[in-house]
């Protein structure tokens, strides 16, 4: 099989290590998703976008739209030349990546110390996640309204947080656990500090809430109100002495929705409308109100639609099922360390191009969307006239395991979905690692999809 870099001339590979540059920025700014919207809209502005609320009147081709949903999913629109109701061209990827969170009481004093208890989001190896540099990214929001944005940790001179781990010499029976045990969920608390205050009853606590008080105007009841995420501090880093790979946190999906939101900014005036909704909670099932389950999208389509005088259920069934999507999320790349767990000639190679996975599911496809062949073969096709390297892949031996995406749910609306993305080692690890060539690629193959399909 060929692989990406074989196909790249040397000005070809220099835009791709201009592209990788700044990705790495983007996703070091980009941990959470409020934050990755907040970006994503400032680059959309910049490439000529407006917001939905503020347009009236009818569209024409080449209008440049986004609307957000509660800070944390965005859809972006550019009108095509073809009516509405000959369909979408629609890249979808989430924003969501395993991390902690902090739960709604967490702070407390425990053997001298000031805690932060967690509760884990999406799905994590817990033992990972110890003993190494944590930052805290997120929002506190006070019964006034009031949003007060925290970021604690990325800074040079940035302190940072951590959950600590019993060293060597005392971890007998923790070396004796199954892995998943090693390390409990309700242990992975935060050390969050250590200076004692003068009062007698919890004197760190104390000390500690008077600093965030003086800091960010915060009351202890105002946790209840917060959202905030503990994720690795490390900034992403060119990886390999050949710095052909990038490794950082948040690879899955932000390397997916990275790449759809640069192919969409780059859109003119397309045949067929494109969209590239980014969308949260993938990691916990797509569920609540900016999850891909929520009716959002479908509300910003009837908007659409309204600009054209067709905001009624036919002309919306109409035009979800002349859609076709690719679900853009990322694939398991066949680790050299542990390659039984693939099959060799159905598995991801990183520097082989994006990756068509037809399915994906577990336990005989459970909760997969199995794409349409008809579609499939359209897409080689387009990807082929236009010398997109790409492979196809299924996520591990048939009986190891097993994954999801959103694109069941697109695919519920009746059209037709595939899912399309980049490969990646480390999966849900706080340090994932990519192929820089991949990436480039699924840019590439996101652009020709949505100037093409």
């Amino acid at each position: 099989m060929k692989t990406v870099w074989n196909e790249y001339d040397e000005k070809r590979r220099e835009e791709m290590e201009a592209f990788a540059k700044d990705y790495r920025f983007f996703l070091n700014r980009t941990k959470t998703e409020r934050e990755f919207v907040k970006e994503a809209v400032r680059l959309a502005e910049a490439s000529g976008f407006v917001n939905m609320d503020s347009v009236s009147g009818a569209l024409k081709a080449g209008d440049k739209l986004y609307a957000i949903n509660r800070g944390k999913n965005i859809v972006l629109y550019v009108i095509g030349e073809q009516p509405l109701t000959d369909g979408l061209s629609i890249l979808g990827a989430h924003i969501d990546s395993p991390r902690l969170d902090l739960k709604q009481r967490p702070l407390y004093e425990k053997e001298g110390f000031a805690m932060l208890d967690t509760h884990y989001y999406g799905g994590i190896k817990k033992y990972q996640w110890v003993a190494r540099p944590m930052a805290l990214h997120g929002v506190v929001v006070k019964k006034d309204g009031t949003v007060i944005d925290v970021v604690i940790g990325e800074d040079e001179e940035d302190p940072v947080l951590g959950v600590s781990d019993i060293l060597i010499h005392l971890a007998a029976k923790q070396m004796q656990k199954k892995a998943s045990e090693a390390v409990e969920g309700e242990k992975l608390d935060l050390i969050a500090g250590s200076i004692p205050g003068k009062e007698e009853k919890e004197p760190v606590k104390t000390f500690l809430m008077n600093y965030l008080n003086k800091t960010y105007g915060m009351e202890e009841d105002d946790f209840l109100s917060a959202e905030l995420e503990v994720v690795p501090a490390d900034h992403a880093r060119n990886f390999g002495i050949d710095s052909s790979m990038i490794m950082g946190y948040g690879h899955d999906d932000r390397i997916c929705a990275y790449t759809s939101l640069r192919a969409i900014l780059e859109m003119e005036k397309p045949a067929r409308t494109s969209c590239c909704i980014l969308v949260d909670k993938e990691e916990i099932g797509s569920v609540g109100a900016t999850g891909m389950q929520s009716r959002w999208f479908e509300n910003t389509v009837i908007s659409l639609l309204d600009h054209f005088g067709m905001a009624d259920l036919v002309h919306l069934n109409q035009t979800l099922t002349n859609s076709c999507m690719l679900s853009s999320d990322v694939s398991a790349g066949l680790d050299p360390n542990f390659p039984e767990m693939f099959e060799a000639k159905n598995a991801a190679y990183l520097g082989k191009g994006i990756v068509f996975n037809k399915y994906t599911g577990a336990r005989g496809k459970s909760g997969s969307n199995d794409a349409n062949p008809e579609y499939f073969a359209k897409i080689r096709r387009v990807m082929d006239e236009n010398h997109i390297v790409f492979q196809t892949a299924e996520l591990g031996k048939v009986d190891e395991g097993g994954g999801g995406t959103i694109a069941y749910i697109l695919a519920e609306l009746n059209m037709d979905v595939i899912d399309a993305g980049i490969a990646v080692l480390n999966m849900h690890s706080p340090s994932e690692i990519a192929s820089k060539a991949d990436l480039y690629e699924g840019y590439r193959a996101y652009k020709v999809f949505l100037e093409k399909m």
